[in-house]
Order: structure tokens, then C-alpha cells, then sequence
């Protein structure tokens, strides 16, 4: 199999380093689901090993198993020797795109949502817009309550409730690109909107922003940025990822800022690795790593700088899931729960296997909804046993997976951003 020098860099870096010690077994979810040795990282790597040095075909069994995988990179957090899985597993899903390999399925919702709505921000307003028509016309709350869509299939229905709420207006319509205050200007920072976060968490933005301006930061929102291609790269689509990177790299660089703030863990961590993947490309590899320097994580920057004002006492029994790419891959863990504990009256209740995956994982739970929703089973019973009234979740795609198992097992709880529920603090 040809490998292009990138691929070849990392495929080595992790047979280097992997020593098949088996300690990342207990972490993984897919493994546990099935207990064979092929869904685990280490089989994973054997699998993607044998591939490179032809003793194995590209067969169905490998493109499955590339795709059985959530790309969690808990195994990474695992890892005694500090094997970078998520860059493996994901580099391997690109030979499966380049090779023509791919399940149709995939394939398709890539082709249309990934590499065609998603790359442009009007396409992505647009599509939302008939999204919205279908909300506001009270014809998505009959579908669902009439159950039409499980004459044909039980998985139809519930894919449907996993569609986003569209907001009444998007982010970057709402907002001028300088947000200034008046005194006591601290620093400055410009703020990613992002795609799916722009359309149908714009609430989140907005939680943000506030946040940031009453602790005493000017905002800086760049009109011209575009998605930060997170779900991209991590679908083989290695390309389009570095594509949307370079014009993101070019608009922000118009501006003067201390830091880029990110409020979506999927996007701060790939942002935070646009240096890696534009190593190879002269013009941009230095602004990519200086680009890639300043992004921080929202719960991570304020925990850094320190919070200003002075949140007022909620009372609430709260509890904390963790994103994957928050604190796998950014390897931001208690900065969410010290933001959350700086609010006083709150009572923060541990949820069992915080960094457990909830099953979302970007696009997984769309293509692969059955594993999907057995991995979120486990999760909803953890959340269950804490009794809090509101759960707390840093990524669009947990939190409408979190959302949907709420609803599924008769739950009664709020999913908030951690700065969703800081800015309650502030009114």
C-alpha cells in the first residue's frame, strides 16, 4: 500500500511505541462491547500494521473495524508509552477513502453533509433554514408524536429525535465582529463560531461571549471564518480538514488577540493541532503552530486568567460528563468541574465513568446508530444514579446525544454547557 511521508510518519511513531501491553483494553468501549481482540487499539493497530506491509487485504473486516471505532482516544489517556491512536485511526480512515473503500452509508453522508454543507457557512444556514421551516411549522413535534417513521424502522425514529433545535438567530448574525467594553480591558480574544455550534447552539455562544465580557475581555469574532474541519479529519478527510484550516489560519490573522477561544471540545481540539497536520506545507506550517498556540478551551482559559466577577449562589445538584476530545485529547479534565464549583450553592455530584464515551462521537452515532446507542446505555445509567437536575457537557455532539438519552429512559434533567450555567450565575 503507498503511504504518503505524513501517513508513513505516524504509522512508525505508534509501532514504535505501542508495546501490546493491553493496558488501554478496560478503557476502550468498543472492545468492551465485544470482547475481541480485533476492536481493541492494539488489534487495531496489528490490523492497520499488516495492511501497510501487505500480509492482509483491504478487506470488509478492516474498513468495519476502522469505522467500529469511536475515536474517543481514551486508549490514549491509557497509553504508558503515549501512542497517538486518534491520529492512526484516522489517517487509516483516509487510505479507506483514497482506496474507494468505504461503507455507502458513509460514504454519502460525507459526500453531502461533510464536504459540501459544512464547507460553506451560507450552505450550512440554508440547510438549517429548512430545518427551521420544519420546526417552527409544527411538523417535526407531529412526526414524532404521531410515530409515522417507525412503519419504517424503529432506528428512523429515533434518528429523527437526534435532530439539532435550530436557533431563532445564528450567532454570526447576531454579533458585531468587535465586542468592546467600556474599562478594565484585560485582554484581548477572538472567538470561534464554528459551524453546527453557530446554527443550533448559538445559546452557548451567547453564555459565552457574555462571560467573557463581564470578566472583563474584548471579543473578537471574525465574520469570515468558516467550520474548523474537526469532523473532517477525523473521517479520512484529511484534505477538505487542511483546507478549511488554512482559510480559518488567514482570517483570524487579520486581527490582533491574546488567545482563540473555543466553547466546542471537538473544534478547540483539533484548532490545537493545526500545526501537525500543515507541518508538511511551507507557507503555512509556522502560522499554523502559532495559530495553534493560542487556542485554548473556554473552562480551560478562564481557569488560567482567573474569573473577575463574582458569580451569585445557584442551587443545584449537577453533575459532569466529559467530553472525549475535551479531556482524551486536550487533556482538560478539572478545569470544567473547578468553573462549575466556583458557583456557590452548587451541590456537584461525580458521575460514574465520567470520561466514559456517550456514543455521539462525531458523526458515529448517524452511521453506526446500534453501537451507538449500546454505548450510550451504559452512560444513561451512570447519569441516572446521580439524581442531579442538570448535566453538564463541553460538545454539541455529546450534548444532543446526552439530550436524546434523557428523553429516551424517562429522565428529568437540563444538559448545559459549563459556561451556560456560569452565566445563569451572572444574572
Amino acid at each position: 500500500m503507498a503511504l504518503t511521508e505524513f501517513q508513513k510518519k505516524y504509522l512508525d511513531d505508534v509501532y514504535n511505541k505501542c508495546l501490546s501491553c493491553g493496558l488501554c483494553l478496560p478503557t476502550c468501549p468498543t472492545y468492551n462491547l465485544d470482547l475481541r481482540e480485533e476492536s481493541s487499539p492494539r488489534g487495531r493497530i496489528k490490523l492497520i500494521q499488516s495492511i501497510q506491509n501487505d500480509q492482509l487485504p483491504l478487506s470488509k473486516l478492516f474498513v468495519d473495524e476502522m469505522y467500529f471505532c469511536l475515536d474517543c482516544q481514551a486508549c490514549e489517556t491509557a497509553c504508558p508509552a503515549g501512542v497517538h491512536f486518534g491520529e492512526l485511526i484516522e489517517e487509516a480512515r483516509n487510505i479507506i477513502k483514497e482506496k474507494k473503500q468505504e461503507p455507502i452509508n458513509i460514504s454519502i453522508f460525507k459526500k453531502i453533509f461533510l464536504n459540501y454543507i459544512l464547507t460553506s457557512p451560507e450552505r450550512t444556514k440554508r440547510v438549517f433554514r429548512f430545518l427551521k421551516l420544519y420546526q417552527k411549522s409544527g411538523l417535526r413535534d407531529a412526526v414524532e408524536q404521531s410515530n409515522i417513521l417507525k412503519v419504517f424502522s424503529d432506528k428512523l425514529h429515533y434518528k429523527h429525535q437526534l435532530l439539532p433545535t435550530v436557533d431563532e438567530r445564528y450567532f454570526d448574525e447576531e454579533f458585531s465582529e468587535i465586542l468592546s467594553i467600556k474599562k478594565g480591558i484585560r485582554s484581548r480574544v477572538a472567538f470561534l463560531t464554528g459551524c453546527i455550534m453557530n446554527v443550533a447552539f448559538s445559546k452557548v455562544h451567547r453564555d459565552a461571549v457574555r462571560v467573557l465580557l463581564l470578566n472583563g475581555f474584548e471579543v473578537i469574532i471574525p465574520k469570515n471564518q468558516n467550520c474548523c474541519g474537526s469532523l473532517h479529519a477525523h473521517n479520512g478527510e484529511i484534505e477538505f480538514a487542511k483546507k478549511l484550516a488554512r482559510k480559518n489560519i488567514e482570517y483570524f490573522e487579520k486581527f490582533n488577540f491574546d488567545s482563540i477561544i473555543v466553547d466546542s471540545a471537538g473544534c478547540g481540539a483539533f484548532m490545537k493541532e493545526y500545526g501537525r497536520i500543515l507541518f508538511d506545507d511551507n507557507a503555512f506550517k509556522k502560522r499554523a503552530s502559532d495559530f495553534s498556540m493560542k487556542v485554548r478551551d473556554i473552562s480551560e482559559f478562564l481557569i488560567e486568567v482567573g474569573l473577575t466577577r463574582e458569580p451569585r449562589p445557584l442551587k443545584r445538584k449537577v453533575t459532569y460528563h466529559e467530553a472525549c476530545h475535551l479531556v482524551h485529547t486536550q487533556r482538560i479534565s478539572q478545569q470544567p468541574r473547578r468553573l462549575i464549583q466556583s458557583i456557590p450553592g452548587i451541590e456537584f455530584i461525580e458521575l460514574p465513568e465520567s470520561s466514559w464515551c456517550c456514543g455521539s462521537a462525531g458523526i458515529y452515532n448517524i452511521v453506526r446508530f446500534d453501537d451507538s446507542m449500546k454505548i450510550l446505555e451504559r452512560k444513561m445509567r451512570n447519569i441516572q444514579s446521580t439524581n442531579a437536575e442538570v448535566l453538564i457537557t463541553a460538545n454539541p455532539g455529546c450534548h444532543l446525544q446526552l439530550q436524546f438519552g434523557i428523553r429516551k429512559y424517562g429522565l428529568r434533567m437540563r444538559v448545559l454547557h459549563p459556561v451556560s450555567l456560569l452565566s445563569e450565575a451572572y444574572y
